[in-house]
């Protein structure tokens, strides 16, 4: 906890006194560029990784970033709407990364004995535990099978996320783009999903 009051300090004796002006706008309002739908994991920062500032990006957490269908869900759903239908965001990105623990957890069940609220969260990722076997059924090496299924539960998200009726609308009329990326912790790289490569292809210069 001390490090988190350190923060407070170094925020309101450093970075705020050097951006007052910026908090004094956002005071009034948020216009942000993007929808962010990433995981809890402590290790991704969206704004870190994707060089915004306060007021950029609208961000929704949670384990194994999870878009649940329309009809279940309640806190998704709403920020997805607010951020569609109340804010005017014209870009989404499913936001996943390597090395996910919800990921690992869903290829291991074993890994959440003792945590009937996280087993029942990853029911979430049945959809693509179900690609990564028709899609990978020869992976058999840990590493890659757990990338594999990464991969798969971002395409996956981006299909749901369709189902929520402020995403339809706003596809429809042409007002909203989708994107898939993908964070490598260890290298620092960011993909994206290339309809016309059918695959993850890295964010060049």
């Amino acid at each position: 906890m001390q490090k988190l009051i350190t923060g407070v300090h170094h925020f309101q004796d450093h970075v705020f006194g050097e951006n007052e002006a910026l908090f004094r706008d956002l005071a009034m309002g948020q216009s942000p560029v993007a929808l962010v739908i990433t995981c809890s994991d402590s290790r991704i920062d969206p704004n870190l990784v994707l060089g915004g500032q306060p007021g950029d990006i609208f961000i929704l957490r949670n384990a194994g970033n999870f878009i649940p269908e329309y009809q279940d869900s309640d806190a998704e759903a709403a920020t997805i709407e607010y951020a569609i239908a109340g804010l005017g965001i014209r870009d989404l990105v499913v936001f996943g990364h390597s090395n996910c623990g919800a990921m690992t957890a869903a290829l291991y069940p074993e890994q959440s004995e003792g945590m009937p609220a996280v087993k029942h969260w990853l029911r979430h990722a049945k959809p693509a535990l179900e690609q990564l076997q028709e899609h990978y059924p020869d992976i058999q090496e840990p590493g890659e099978r757990l990338l594999a299924l990464i991969q798969e539960n971002v395409l996956v998200q981006l299909d749901r996320v369709r189902s929520h009726p402020a995403v339809a609308k706003a596809l429809a009329e042409g007002r909203l783009e989708l994107h898939g990326w993908i964070f490598d912790i260890e290298s620092g790289r960011v993909y994206r999903y290339s309809k016309t490569h059918s695959s993850f292809q890295p964010i060049g210069r």
